[in-house]
C-alpha cells in the first residue's frame, strides 16, 4: 500500500515512488453503494411506510505500466582566464533545464517544449444499467501535459547578454512528429534530433550555490551535485603565431605554433594525456587554416602549404574544458601571402607578361612587313 484516500467521489493521491525506472502502478477502488427502499400499504383508513435499506460493495482495480522520473544531476565548472565561468550540467533523464542565480534571471533551457491537451477517450462514456447502456456526453475532460523536442532547441535567458551555450550531448532520437495529432499546432522538430542529457554553458553572472535543475515534470526540481571525477579543470589562455616561412611563385609554406601562454610550454594537440574526457569524448582541439584542419605536434607546431595569394588566419579551436585537461581557450594569427613578395616572384611576373604579349608583337610585326610588301613602292605612288 503505498497511499489510501476515501470520502470523495474524486480523490486526490499524493505519493512517491522509490523505485529507480520502471513500475506498474495498480489502482484499487472500493465502491459501496447504498439502497433505500421505501414501501408504503394501506391499513384500513390510514397507511404505513416501511423503509429498508441494502448495501453492495464492489472493488474495481486497474494497471498501468509508468517510468519513475527521479531527477539526479551532476554539476562541472571551471574559471576561465577572464573570470567568466563554464558550467556543465548532466542528467541521464529528460530535463527542462537550469538556473544560474538565485533570482532566476540566468537561465538555460533544453530542446524540451510543452503542450496541455485533453485525452479524447473521455470525450463520451457509456453508461450502463440493468436493462442496457447508453453513451452520454462526459462532463468530466482530463488533460495531460506533453514534452516535445522543439525546434527552437537549447536556449539561454537573457537572450542578448545571457549565457553562451558551449555544447549539448544526449543520444540521436527519431521525431515524434507522427504522433502528434493534427489538431495541435507546436514547433516540433521534424528530424532526428538530440536530447539535452548534458548542456554546458560559459557566463560572467553565476552562483554555484544556488545552481537549480527543472524536470520535465512538475514540481520536480533537484540541487545538481558536484562531481568529484578526475581533477579540477584547468583553463589557460594560449599564444597562436604564424608566419610564412619558405614560398615560390606557385605556393607558400606556413609555420604554425602553439604554446601556452602562462608557461610557455608547446600545447601537443595529438597528446593522449590530456583526454581526460567526462562525457566520453575525446579531446585536444585542432587548427584550421586556409580550409585546412591540422593538429600541433609534440612540438607545439604545425605546417601548412597554401598556393593562392591572400589573408590567412589560423584559428586554435580548443577541445572544452569537460574533455581537455589542462584546457585552452581560443586564439588566432593571421599572415599574408602574395607572391608579388620576393624577387622571384617579381621575375615570374615580368616573365609571364612577356610571354603574354609575344603574340601581340608577332601580330604587330607580321602586319606591318604585310603593308610594306603589297603597299606603295614611293611617295608618288602613294599620293598621286
Amino acid at each position: 500500500m503505498i497511499v489510501r484516500t476515501g470520502g470523495t467521489h474524486t480523490p486526490t493521491l499524493e505519493y512517491q515512488l522509490d523505485e529507480a525506472w520502471s513500475t506498474t502502478l495498480t489502482l484499487e477502488a472500493d465502491i459501496e453503494v447504498r439502497l433505500q427502499k421505501e414501501t408504503t400499504v394501506s391499513i384500513g383508513n390510514r397507511t404505513q411506510t416501511t423503509t429498508t435499506y441494502s448495501t453492495e460493495t464492489m472493488t474495481v482495480t486497474d494497471e498501468i505500466d509508468v517510468e519513475v522520473y527521479n531527477l539526479h544531476a551532476y554539476a562541472y565548472d571551471a574559471d576561465y582566464p577572464d573570470g567568466d565561468t563554464g558550467v556543465a550540467i548532466f542528467q541521464s533523464r529528460p530535463w527542462q533545464g537550469y538556473t544560474l542565480t538565485e533570482d532566476g534571471d540566468e537561465r538555460v533551457r533544453g530542446v524540451w517544449r510543452f503542450y496541455t491537451a485533453r485525452d479524447p477517450r473521455w470525450d463520451r462514456l457509456t453508461q450502463a444499467t440493468a436493462t442496457g447502456e447508453t453513451e452520454i456526453h462526459s462532463e468530466a475532460l482530463p488533460v495531460y501535459v506533453h514534452a516535445y523536442p522543439s525546434r527552437i532547441g537549447p536556449r539561454t535567458e537573457p537572450l542578448r547578454d545571457g549565457p553562451t551555450i558551449l555544447d549539448s550531448w544526449g543520444r540521436t532520437r527519431r521525431s515524434p512528429h507522427s504522433t502528434i495529432p493534427d489538431t495541435v499546432s507546436v514547433e516540433v522538430l521534424t528530424q532526428s534530433y538530440t536530447p539535452t542529457y548534458g548542456l554546458a554553458v560559459r557566463t560572467d553572472d553565476i552562483n554555484l550555490d544556488a545552481l537549480r535543475v527543472s524536470g520535465i515534470v512538475r514540481g520536480v526540481d533537484a540541487t545538481p551535485i558536484t562531481s568529484t571525477v578526475g581533477t579540477p579543470r584547468e583553463l589557460r589562455e594560449s599564444q597562436l603565431t604564424a608566419e610564412v616561412v619558405s614560398q615560390t611563385t606557385d605556393q607558400a609554406t606556413i609555420h604554425i605554433e602553439l604554446r601556452d601562454t602562462e608557461t610557455g610550454s608547446p600545447i601537443d594537440l595529438t597528446a593522449d594525456d590530456r583526454h581526460g574526457s567526462l562525457n566520453g569524448e575525446s579531446g585536444g582541439g585542432y587548427l584550421t587554416v586556409a580550409d585546412q584542419r591540422v593538429r600541433t605536434n609534440e612540438s607545439g607546431i604545425a605546417v601548412v602549404t597554401i598556393d593562392q595569394p591572400g589573408i590567412y588566419t589560423a584559428r586554435y579551436h580548443p577541445g572544452t574544458w569537460l574533455v581537455a585537461n589542462p584546457a585552452y581557450v581560443s586564439d588566432t594569427a593571421t599572415v599574408r601571402w602574395h607572391p608579388l613578395g620576393t624577387l622571384d616572384g617579381w621575375v615570374g611576373l615580368l616573365i609571364e607578361v612577356g610571354w603574354q604579349f609575344i603574340p601581340f608583337v608577332v601580330v604587330f610585326y607580321a602586319g606591318r612587313q604585310i603593308l610594306q610588301f603589297f603597299g606603295p613602292r614611293d611617295d608618288s605612288e602613294r599620293y598621286p
